[in-house]
Order: structure tokens, then C-alpha cells, then sequence
């Protein structure tokens, strides 16, 4: 088992609202964000995590939510500065903020930059007013294209755009124009993928009326070739981008790297080579409780049982498009690689993987039945 490269993920949990589909931990926002105080239990949070860092440098910081575009750049500034005093930096970081079109004021992107930052995720979702509304959107179409003139503007190496398709009441022709759009604003990442109704949100509680699965597949279809032809190479599920500019941050998610979470409700996983396991953390979820001085920032952490380490291996590894080492699965796990052999046969039967004697490669028929292929390392 060897040690991975290392991230940073860092959550800021307060939203303007909370948006029907969403279920991530975000809170809106009442009164002035405590964000001297917040940044400060950040920095406490994660000194207390340094263990886990083992000589390591931070490889990419990704600054979540909720939504961070709410912190001033003092505070994006102090926190960044507060990091690196903490842990050193690669030398070629990626730094990764997101940001709300309704929340970002003129020349805000410019001040991240100043921060640290040089990377920015501008959650669009759609371009279509009427579309915006029923997702509980507070930005319309046109702050949208203003955010992505300034991200072009502020001297970032990178902006991704993200987008949803299947919304409530979208056609084919909706979602395409949609994505055409988001083309022609030139970033250099786009996220694009389907609405999903997740549990505990308003649109599990009141379905909305969403496509049908033929309209779903045209969508699929048709937008990865339009995204192909301009220029975007699809190397994971969602993420299309142009040559050179993956998203790092993602990229070390889904080879199975190590990241440290700060942050409320933050979640963490970290090697430990010398006790040949993996640990899985979790900070405490609400804003008042995780800035209670009087409890510890952890709300759990676990070991990785060995029988789910090998399913937790490929449902990350096997979303990207890139093929797989089949080395890493024993470096990164600590597994023999014949406990998944016979996993890997029934996959190669069923033409939802290729193999040669150094590598696996999912199929075009693997990566639409991904789930049927994960069921396979249960």
C-alpha cells in the first residue's frame, strides 16, 4: 500500500436558499455569514487533521458548498494563506472555488485570483429563465453569461461551467441550446449531467414532471457529440473538457487519491500505509454545532472494512475514461489482485470491459451500465 497524492476539500454550508434539488449540506443564509470566526475553525480543523497528512504536499484545494462566492476575498485570502502555512503546496496547485452567477459581483472573480485561487466552478444549471425558476435558481440566464465574460477576464488558468439536463419540462431542443450556449461562453471545463431526485429534498417530497428515458438518451446522445465536436473530450461521467484542463481535484477523487475535508460536514479519506488500512472521516454537519468551541470538530471517523475496499476502489476508478493500471488496485488498496479476477471475467463476458496483461479499460456499453458493472465487486 503506498501513500497517493493529497487534496483539500474545504466546505463553506451557507446558501442565499436552498435549492429543491439539492442535497448537500447547505444552509441558507440568515443575517452576515461569521466568516472571520468560520475561517479561523477551518484553520483549527485542520491542524488537528495534520496527522493525516504524512510529509506530504497538498496537490489541489477545492473550495465547496453551499455557496463560497458569499466569502469576500479576505476571507478566501486568509483561509488560503492559513492553509499553506499549515501544509506546503505542490508547485503547479490547482485551486478551486465554486461560485453563484446571483452571487458574484463585479470584479469579485478578480479578487479571488489575487486570494490564490485559479480555478473557478460557476454553477449555470441552465440558461433558460423559466427553467431557473422551478430549480430555485437566484440568478437568470443573463448573470450567467456576465460570470463567464468575468471568469475569462480574471486571469484564471481554468473555469468550468455546470449544467443539468433533464430538467421539469425540458425537450430535446431545450437542452441542446442549453449546452450550445454554454459552448460558445469558450470556458475550458464543462460539467454537464442529468437532474437526479435525491432523498431529503423538496423534490423528493414533490416530484417534478421530468422527461421520459427516450428523451433522456436523445439529450445524451446528441449533447456528447456536440460537446465532441467542439472540442471537449469526456474523460469522466460528467466531465468534458478541453485537452490539458481536467479538473485535478476530481481527477485525484477518482484514481482513488487521499483528500482531507474541513469544514462542516466535510468528508475526508486517508491512506495509512503503515497500518495497511484506509479511514474515512466526517466533520460535524450544522454551522452551530461545528463552531461550538466546547466539542471536537469530528463527528466520526471509520476504518474501511477490507471486503468494501474493493467495491469503494472502482466505483471511484471506473468513472473515468482514462484506463486503469491494474498495479494501482494493489498499491492503493493493499488487495491481492486475484480477489477480483473473477469480478473482472464476468465483466469481460458481459462487454462491459477490455483487458490487457497491464491494464483495464471500460467499454462504451460499460460506462452506460456503470452500475451493472459496479455490482460486479460487491
Amino acid at each position: 500500500m503506498i501513500l497517493p497524492p493529497l487534496s483539500l476539500y474545504v466546505h463553506i454550508p451557507w446558501c442565499v436558499q436552498k435549492c429543491p434539488y439539492c442535497d448537500f449540506n447547505s444552509h441558507s443564509q440568515k443575517g452576515e455569514i461569521p466568516e472571520t470566526a468560520y475561517v479561523q475553525h477551518l484553520l483549527d480543523d485542520l491542524r488537528q487533521d495534520l496527522y493525516f497528512v504524512q510529509g506530504r504536499k497538498l496537490h489541489s484545494i477545492f473550495i465547496g458548498g453551499g455557496t463560497p462566492s458569499l466569502m469576500s476575498e479576505q476571507a478566501i485570502h486568509d483561509l488560503l494563506a492559513g492553509i499553506e502555512q499549515a501544509i506546503p503546496f505542490t508547485e503547479n496547485i490547482e485551486i478551486t472555488l465554486e461560485a453563484n452567477p446571483g452571487t458574484v459581483e463585479a470584479g469579485r472573480f478578480e479578487g479571488y485570483v489575487r486570494a490564490g485561487v485559479n480555478r473557478i466552478s460557476i454553477g449555470v444549471q441552465s440558461m433558460q429563465n423559466d427553467k431557473l425558476k422551478a430549480l430555485g435558481r437566484i440568478h437568470d440566464a443573463n448573470e450567467a453569461i456576465k460570470a463567464a465574460e468575468q471568469a475569462h477576464l480574471a486571469g484564471l488558468n481554468s473555469f468550468n461551467l455546470d449544467l443539468m439536463h433533464g430538467l421539469p419540462g425540458q425537450s430535446l431542443d431545450d437542452a441542446l441550446n442549453d449546452l450550445k450556449t454554454i459552448i460558445e461562453l469558450k470556458p475550458k471545463h464543462i460539467s454537464w449531467y442529468q437532474l437526479t431526485i435525491e432523498p431529503n429534498t423538496q423534490f423528493h417530497s414533490k416530484p417534478p414532471t421530468l422527461p421520459e428515458d427516450d428523451i433522456l438518451w436523445d439529450i445524451q446522445e446528441q449533447g456528447q457529440a456536440m460537446l465532441a465536436k467542439a472540442g471537449y473530450e469526456q474523460y469522466e461521467i460528467s466531465g468534458y473538457s478541453q485537452p490539458g484542463y481536467q479538473c485535478q481535484h476530481n481527477l485525484n477523487y477518482w484514481r482513488f487519491g487521499d483528500y482531507l475535508g474541513i469544514g462542516c460536514g466535510a468528508h475526508g479519506k486517508i491512506t495509512l500505509p503503515e497500518k495497511e488500512c484506509l479511514i474515512r472521516t466526517e466533520k460535524v454537519k450544522h454551522p452551530k454545532g461545528y463552531m461550538d468551541l466546547t466539542k471536537p470538530y469530528i463527528y466520526k471517523r471509520w476504518q474501511v472494512e477490507h471486503s468494501d475496499l474493493a467495491f469503494e476502489f472502482f466505483m471511484n476508478r471506473l468513472r473515468l475514461f482514462e484506463a486503469c493500471d491494474k498495479t494501482a488496485f494493489h498499491e492503493l488498496t493493499g488487495l491481492p489482485l486475484h480477489q477480483v479476477e473473477a469480478a473482472f471475467e464476468h465483466a469481460i463476458k458481459q462487454g462491459l470491459l477490455q483487458h490487457t496483461a497491464q491494464q483495464w479499460q471500460v467499454t462504451a456499453k460499460g460506462h452506460r451500465y456503470l452500475n451493472n458493472l459496479l455490482e460486479l465487486f460487491v
